[in-house]
C-alpha cells in the first residue's frame, strides 16, 4: 500500500510539472510575438503634426472650448471692434499666475479688450484658475478661459518658448504684437490696449 501511495504522489507531481512546463513553453512561444507586436506599435512613426514656428500674422480659423460649459468657441464668437488677446498659459506656471493677478488688478484698463486665457491642460486643472489668481476677471463679459482640446493653438497660431505667451490681434485680426514669458505689467497693458 505504501508503494502505491508513493507512486501516486510521484506520478501526480510529474504530471503537474509537465503541465507547467507546457504552459511555460506556450507562454515563451507567444512572448516574442507579443514583444515584436509591442515593439512595432512603439516604433510605428506617427504622422507629424505641423507646428507654427512663427506667430500667425492673421488670426486663423480655430475652435477652442469654453472651460465652464464645454461649448465650442470660434472666431465668430469674438466681439468685433476691439483688440483680442490670447494668453497661452499653464495653470501651474508661476509667471502665468502672477501675470493673471496683475491683469485682474488692472481690469478697468482692460475692459475694452477681449482677453482669452487658453491652455491645452485638462479642463479640471483650469476650472478654478481665474477664481484663484484673477478674481476680478471672473464673469467679465470680455474674459474667457478656453480649452484647446485639439492643440490648434500650437498648430495654427504659434509654439511659444515660454509661458505665459501673449498674442495681441487688432480688430481686423492682424497680429499687432506677441511675446513669450514674463514682462512688466505696464508694458503688457500698453500693448493690450494700443
Amino acid at each position: 500500500m505504501k508503494y502505491i501511495s508513493i507512486s501516486l504522489v510521484i506520478g501526480s507531481l510529474a504530471l503537474i510539472s509537465a503541465c507547467q512546463q507546457n504552459n511555460n513553453t506556450t507562454n515563451a512561444q507567444h512572448s516574442p510575438k507579443q514583444q515584436t507586436s509591442q515593439q512595432q506599435v512603439a516604433t510605428t512613426p506617427q504622422p507629424a503634426v505641423p507646428m507654427a514656428k512663427e506667430a500667425a500674422p492673421q488670426l486663423p480659423d480655430f475652435k477652442f472650448y469654453r472651460v465652464k460649459s464645454g461649448i465650442g468657441f470660434t472666431n465668430a464668437d469674438i466681439p468685433a471692434n476691439r483688440n483680442t488677446v490670447f494668453i497661452l498659459f499653464d495653470p501651474s506656471c508661476g509667471h502665468c499666475q502672477q501675470e493673471t493677478e496683475l491683469l485682474a488688478k488692472n481690469y478697468e484698463k482692460l475692459k475694452n479688450v477681449n482677453l482669452y486665457f487658453i491652455s491645452m491642460n485638462d479642463p479640471a486643472l483650469m476650472a478654478s484658475f481665474l477664481e484663484t489668481f484673477g478674481k476680478e476677471l471672473v464673469d467679465k463679459p470680455n474674459v474667457e478661459v478656453l480649452y484647446d482640446r485639439n492643440q490648434e493653438f500650437i498648430q495654427k497660431i504659434h509654439v511659444p518658448a515660454q509661458f505665459p505667451a501673449n498674442y495681441v490681434y487688432g480688430s481686423n485680426g492682424v497680429l499687432k504684437n506677441n511675446w513669450d514669458g514674463e514682462k512688466d505689467i505696464n508694458f503688457v497693458i500698453a500693448e493690450f490696449t494700443k
